[in-house]
C-alpha cells in the first residue's frame, strides 16, 4: 500500500506540470491557433496533398480558406485509400501506419481515419494524460493511482491490411499504451481487445470485479450495460458497495443527461463526472471544473478549428470562420484540419460555445442527426432538455430512444414519432407526451410554431419499447459495444421503422 501511495503522489506530480501548457493556450488561444495552422501546412507541403493545394504559396489563414476545399470523407476518401494501400506523403509526411475503422452512426460503411504518429502521440494519447492532470488539479486528495481505472472500449482487435493496422480508434489506444498506464488499468490488454462482444463482457466482468476500481472510463451506455452486469455477478447492491473507492466517471461518446439518474442510482453515492469529447480523427474537448459540463476546447493537440454557421450549413459556399470570430450561443458545425492529415474536414458534429474566455463547447449534435421536415428544426439538445423535464415530472427514466418524422399525406398533418426504451417508465404515458411536447414548445419556437393548432405537426406519436430493443438491434447489425450507437435524431425513417417492427 505505501508503494501504491508513492506512484500515486509521483505519478499526480508529474501530471500537473501540464497545466501550466493549458493556462498558457487558454490566455493565448488565437496566437495558439496560427501557430499550430502554419505548422501543419509546413509540414505536409511535399505531400500530395499539400502540392495540389499549394500549401507552400499560403501566407494567410484567408489564403488556406481559399486554396484548400471543406471536405467530406467521401471527398477525401481516394487520398485515404491511398495511404492504406502503403503510399507515402499522401497528405501527411511519411507512412501512416494504423487507421481507425469507425461508421460513426450504423450505417454499414466503415470509415477509416489515419492515425499518424503524431496525431497517436500528440493528440490522443496527450488527451488521456491531460484528462487526468486536470481531474487531478481540481482533486489534489485524489487517490486515482492507488486503486485501478476500468476502462472500456469498443469491441475491435487490431486487423492488418496491406502495411496497415486498422481497427477501433480504443484498439489501438490501448496497443501503445505505456507500461505506467497498464499497470493501474484494468481489464487487461488481453481482455480489452477481444473483439466478440458477449464473450468479452463475460472476460471483463471476471476481471474487474475483484479489483479495487477508483475511476470509470467509457461510453455511458454502454457502461451501464457492464456495471449491471457485474452486480448482478456480485450481488452487491451497489457499485459503491463493490468498490468503495469509486471516486469518478470519465464519459464521452453520447449525451450524459438520459443517464445521469441511473448512474446516481446504480452507483450509490456521490461520485465526480468528467465529460471528454473524443472520436477517431481526434480528441477535442475535456471538462475542466468540477461543476459545470461545458468542455474546454483543447488548442494545442495538434488540430486547427473552423466553424460554419448552422443556419448556413446548407449553402452552396457557406460562411466559415476560425475560433476568432465564433459567437456565444450560436450552433455551428465543426471543420478540423489535423496532424492525421485530415485537411478541412467535415466531422459531422455540431457545437456551441458557452464561453470564448477560455473557449468551452457544449455538443448539440450532429449535422446529419435532427428533424427539421417541416421546419422545426429541432435539434438533439431541445430533445434531451424536453426529456429530462417530462421524466422529472412523471418519475421516468429513459435508457435508450430515437425519433423520426411522420410526413404529411394529403389534409392530414405529420408529426414526430418517437420510441423510448425506459427503466423505470412514466406514472402516465400521456402525461410524459404531453410534459415533453410542452418543453419542446418553450424551448424551440420553430417547434412551437409548427405546433399551433395541429396544423403542421400533431402531438408527438410515442411507443415504448420492450425491453432491450436496442440492444437486439444493434447486436443483428453486429454493433455491440464500443462507440456503437443507433442515432436518436433522424431526418428520415431509416433506423426508426426497423425499430418499430422488431418492437412488435
Amino acid at each position: 500500500m505505501a508503494t501504491k501511495a508513492l506512484f500515486n503522489t509521483v505519478v499526480n506530480w508529474f501530471i500537473r506540470q501540464r497545466i501550466d501548457q493549458i493556462q498558457n493556450f487558454m490566455d493565448h488561444p488565437i496566437e495558439t491557433q496560427k501557430g499550430i495552422l502554419f505548422s501543419q501546412l509546413f509540414h505536409a507541403e511535399d505531400t500530395e496533398y499539400g502540392k495540389a493545394y499549394g500549401f507552400n504559396s499560403i501566407s494567410s489563414y484567408q489564403d488556406f480558406k481559399n486554396k484548400v476545399p471543406i471536405v467530406t470523407y467521401e471527398d477525401f476518401e481516394p487520398f485515404i485509400e491511398r495511404a492504406r494501400q502503403g503510399h507515402k506523403d499522401v497528405s501527411w509526411p511519411g507512412y501512416i501506419k494504423h487507421f481507425a475503422k469507425s461508421s460513426g452512426t450504423t450505417n454499414a460503411k466503415s470509415k477509416f481515419i489515419p492515425i499518424s504518429t503524431e496525431s497517436l502521440e500528440y493528440c490522443h494519447m496527450k488527451a488521456g494524460k491531460d484528462m487526468v492532470s486536470i481531474y487531478a488539479n481540481n482533486h489534489p486528495e485524489n487517490q486515482l493511482f492507488t486503486n485501478k481505472n476500468l476502462r472500456l472500449g469498443g469491441s475491435s482487435e487490431l486487423h492488418a491490411d496491406f502495411n496497415t493496422k486498422f481497427g477501433d480508434l480504443s484498439a489501438i489506444l490501448i496497443d501503445n499504451l505505456p507500461f505506467w498506464v497498464e499497470i493501474t488499468t484494468t481489464p487487461s490488454k488481453k481482455v480489452s481487445l477481444m473483439s466478440e462482444w458477449e464473450s468479452k463482457l463475460k472476460a471483463i466482468t471476471s476481471e474487474v470485479k475483484n479489483e479495487d476500481v477508483g475511476s470509470i472510463l467509457g461510453v455511458p451506455s454502454w457502461m451501464m450495460v457492464l456495471l449491471q452486469r457485474v452486480l448482478k455477478e456480485t450481488g452487491s447492491g451497489s457499485i459503491s458497495e463493490l468498490w468503495p473507492n469509486l471516486e469518478v466517471f470519465f464519459h464521452g461518446g453520447i449525451s450524459f443527461k438520459p443517464y445521469k439518474d441511473q448512474y446516481r442510482q446504480i452507483i450509490g453515492k456521490k461520485i465526480n463526472y468528467y465529460e471528454i469529447y473524443n472520436a477517431s480523427e481526434g480528441f477535442f474537448g475535456i471538462q475542466d471544473r468540477s461543476d459545470s459540463d461545458e468542455m474546454l476546447l483543447m488548442l494545442d493537440y495538434g488540430i486547427f478549428y473552423e466553424f460554419i454557421p448552422m443556419d448556413q450549413f446548407h449553402f452552396s459556399n457557406p460562411k466559415v470562420v476560425s475560433l476568432e470570430d465564433v459567437e456565444i450561443g450560436k450552433n455551428y458545425a465543426m471543420v478540423i484540419t489535423t496532424n492525421g492529415g485530415l485537411w478541412r474536414y467535415l466531422i459531422g458534429d455540431t457545437v456551441v460555445f458557452t464561453s470564448i474566455n477560455p473557449f468551452r463547447i457544449k455538443i448539440t449534435g450532429r449535422t446529419k442527426h435532427y428533424i427539421n421536415a417541416f421546419g422545426e428544426e429541432l435539434m438533439i439538445t431541445n430533445v434531451e432538455s424536453a426529456l429530462s423535464k417530462a421524466c422529472e415530472v412523471t418519475g421516468a427514466s429513459i435508457t435508450d430512444f430515437t425519433g423520426a418524422p411522420v410526413f404529411m399525406k394529403e389534409n392530414e398533418g405529420g408529426a414526430h414519432e418517437w420510441i423510448f426504451e425506459f427503466s423505470h417508465h412514466p406514472d402516465d404515458l400521456d402525461r410524459f407526451t404531453d410534459a415533453f411536447d410542452h418543453h419542446l414548445k418553450t424551448i424551440n419556437s420553430d417547434y412551437e410554431a409548427k405546433r399551433y393548432n395541429n396544423l403542421t405537426l400533431k402531438r408527438p406519436i410515442v411507443h415504448i419499447a420492450k425491453p432491450d430493443l436496442f440492444y437486439q438491434w444493434l447486436e443483428s447489425k453486429g454493433k455491440l459495444g464500443g462507440q456503437n450507437k443507433v442515432p436518436r435524431l433522424s431526418n428520415d425513417r431509416e433506423y426508426i421503422d426497423p425499430l418499430l417492427e422488431l418492437n412488435k
